[in-house]
């Protein structure tokens, strides 16, 4: 075991004494091999991109593209229609976003602020239940109610994502509203102000930090997900972004170059979010975990 000596000195002119730091070397090598596990798929998915049909081919999965080619960037883009599938992709995403963290907040708000009443508290537990119901279990008759009500399109998807996001984002909510003094809404009814003026002009937005934490996990869940567009969704033309890449597997054929430029194409989005977004989503479910 690797130690550092660090000598500091005491008070009174007493003689220094040392102290003895240990490096965690276990928790440094846990923390290599998953960066590892990370980093590794995704050059070998950009250097693949990058590849002519015949460097990508060749069997060497690792080596460097000499020349970069971004030939399979443009065929995957006129291939797979991705302006048009990720218009769709990003609607059915920012629907479920907003939908998710509006109905979170409201559903949470009335949980929290009536725990005393049974109804709340059994909403709650019902709530929870919900989270171990995956949606294979249950997907037969959503493909059989999207049907019949006329939602088999991306905006049935966006109703049912919300749904299978809502009792996460609940959970999260109500863990963050419970370290929000009740003071402060009194204060507000003294002042005249309604529990509707109360919650949007107060409580909202104190609820921004997990608000943003709910948000990126309903973004990416809703990005990258690909069973319930699929199932949900009867017309090709307005399949979202995943499934267009399913549907033209097909026709990359041996273009491994033209299939990696649009597994890039389709995953940029989600990493370029949580990049930008992961130090509120940090703060949010610490701020959650402690003060809940």
């Amino acid at each position: 075991m690797s130690t550092q000596t660090i000598t500091t000195q005491t008070a009174g002119g007493r003689k220094p004494r040392q102290k003895m730091e240990r490096v965690n070397w276990s928790g440094t090598i846990i923390l290599i091999l998953c960066a590892v596990t990370v980093l590794l798929p995704l050059y070998v998915t950009i250097s693949m991109s990058l590849k002519t049909t015949g460097q990508a081919v060749d069997g060497n999965a690792f080596s460097l593209p000499a020349p970069f080619s971004f030939d399979g960037f443009v065929q995957a883009w006129n291939l797979t229609k991705f302006p048009v599938g990720a218009g769709i992709s990003l609607l059915v995403t920012a629907g479920t976003v907003a939908a998710t963290i509006i109905l979170a907040a409201f559903a949470s708000y009335a949980i929290v602020r009536n725990w005393d009443r049974r109804l709340f508290r059994y909403s709650f537990f019902y709530l929870l239940a919900a989270m171990f119901i995956p949606f294979p279990v249950v997907a037969l008759p959503q493909i059989q109610l999207t049907g019949r009500v006329g939602l088999d399109n991306p905006f049935g998807v966006i109703i049912l994502a919300t749904m299978f996001q809502l009792s996460f984002s609940v959970l999260l909510f109500t863990a963050f509203l419970r370290s929000i003094p009740i003071e402060l809404e009194e204060s507000a009814r003294i002042d005249g102000a309604t529990t509707w003026q109360t919650f949007w002009r107060l409580i909202f937005p104190l609820l921004a930090p997990m608000s943003a934490t709910v948000g990126i996990f309903a973004f990416l869940y809703a990005w990258n997900d690909f069973m319930m567009p699929s199932l949900i969704i009867s017309d090709p033309a307005l399949q979202t972004l995943p499934v267009r890449q399913n549907l033209f597997q097909n026709q990359f054929s041996n273009n491994y170059n033209v299939a990696f430029a649009s597994y890039l194409m389709a995953m940029a989005p989600a990493i370029v979010a949580y990049l930008f977004t992961q130090r509120w989503v940090m703060e949010g479910v610490t701020q959650g975990a402690v003060k809940g």
